[in-house]
């Protein structure tokens, strides 16, 4: 008996309850099932759940990255034709120029025909009045030639110059021009991916949505855990300084001119910070500076506008316009920027959190600054 109790499956019923060790077997298998459902493409050749999540992830990134591209191409044309519109308003007024000075010749040739100019030498002086009303008629005609002469060489050698700026300029606005065509078909291209992905989306039933929505859900909550963390550990590093500062009375004068320099980024920050939360809900669209929608980028050089500071259009550029600093470090007010290719921008606020605008069919928010992942964070920048 006591052998065939050993030899009994762990997994049979006893008095009608399922022993421990199958109960976890059992669950086991279904977490298995559950995974193979989610990772493996299904029998009907979709996607699964987390294949669609990657490719819409992935095509967000895409079209955030093309977009500030765009921008930096919008930026750089917009100067490039303020610069041919310049060229053009200067050939207009030479040609304005050019037009009165022509009127000119037309009153001397007037003024040689009613004077006789156009007779011989010979004749002038003996039809003149006098030999001096000769010579002053003379004198007269040859400045007034050597005057026209003059103004239509410059004229021409001022419009020649002129010319071939506004040919340079042309060139360089239609390179620039279809460059930025070529941003703009690339950004419908992926703007047409995000459609096949939302529509994969739309496609998936009630159950797949909710275990989706549970797998995103995850994520934010790891998101939170970690700006919590990062949250402790700024404070921490906060208070030490003050501890120590408390323990040097010789540090007085320091601390002093360390305080009035954060006072001042402070007051700055707040103002950012009023206006970035002020956005919250609007939506992100591509190439947008608000008031109504801002991408991300714009977000952020219109909440820094609104404390006084000027900052370059794209993440490219604001990614230099201040001193980096790590984000242990950082302070509210501070620039994130994320991803290798410094495609994203966050302004942070806080324990962990920022605000920032962040893709393509979502809007201005508050959230982690892990919320896609913490090594996709590139920097941290203190504008001011």
């Amino acid at each position: 008996m006591a052998s065939h109790r050993k030899s009994r499956p762990t997994g049979t019923r006893v008095a009608g309850i399922r022993t421990p060790a199958l109960a976890t077997a059992a669950l086991t298998s279904v977490a298995l099932l559950s995974q193979s459902a989610q990772a493996a493409p299904a029998a009907d050749g979709r996607p699964s759940l987390e294949e669609v999540e990657k490719k819409v992830d992935d095509l967000y990134r895409q079209a955030e990255s093309a977009t500030e591209k765009y921008n930096a191409a919008k930026e750089k044309t917009t100067k490039q034709r303020k610069q041919v519109d310049t060229l053009l308003d200067d050939v207009a007024k030479r040609t304005q120029k050019l037009n009165e000075e022509r009127e000119r010749l037309g009153t001397f040739a007037a003024a040689q025909y009613r004077t006789g100019a156009a007779a011989p030498d010979t004749a002038t002086f003996l039809l003149a009045d006098s030999p001096q009303d000769y010579f002053d008629q003379t004198q007269l005609m040859g400045r007034m030639t050597s005057r026209q002469k003059s103004a239509v060489d410059d004229y021409f050698t001022e419009q020649s110059a002129t010319m071939k700026k506004r040919q340079e300029a042309s060139r360089n606005l239609h390179t620039l021009t279809e460059t930025q065509s070529d941003l703009q078909t690339a950004k419908s291209t992926v703007q047409k991916k995000l459609s096949d992905a939302r529509e994969l989306l739309s496609k998936l039933n009630a159950e797949q949505k909710a275990r989706l929505a549970a797998i995103q859900k995850k994520k934010e909550q790891e998101a939170a855990r970690k700006a919590a963390e990062l949250a402790k550990q700024q404070a921490a590093a906060e208070q030490k300084p003050k501890e120590e500062a408390g323990a040097k009375s010789g540090s007085s004068s320091n601390s002093g001119s360390s305080a009035s320099t954060g006072s001042s980024y402070d007051a700055k920050a707040a103002k950012v910070l009023a206006f970035a939360r002020a956005q919250v809900g609007k939506p992100y669209v591509w190439g947008a500076t608000g008031p109504g929608s801002y991408d991300c980028s714009g977000l952020t050089q219109a909440a820094w506008k609104a404390a006084g500071v000027s900052l370059p259009r794209t993440t490219y550029d604001q990614v230099n316009a201040g001193t980096t600093v790590s984000l242990a470090d950082a302070r509210p007010g501070d620039l994130i920027f994320f991803y290798d290719d410094i495609s994203h921008v966050g302004i942070y606020i806080g324990n962990g959190m920022m605000i920032h605008a962040p893709k393509p069919g979502a809007y201005v928010r508050e959230e982690s600054v892990y919320y896609a992942g913490s090594s996709i964070i590139h920097s941290v920048v203190r504008p001011a």
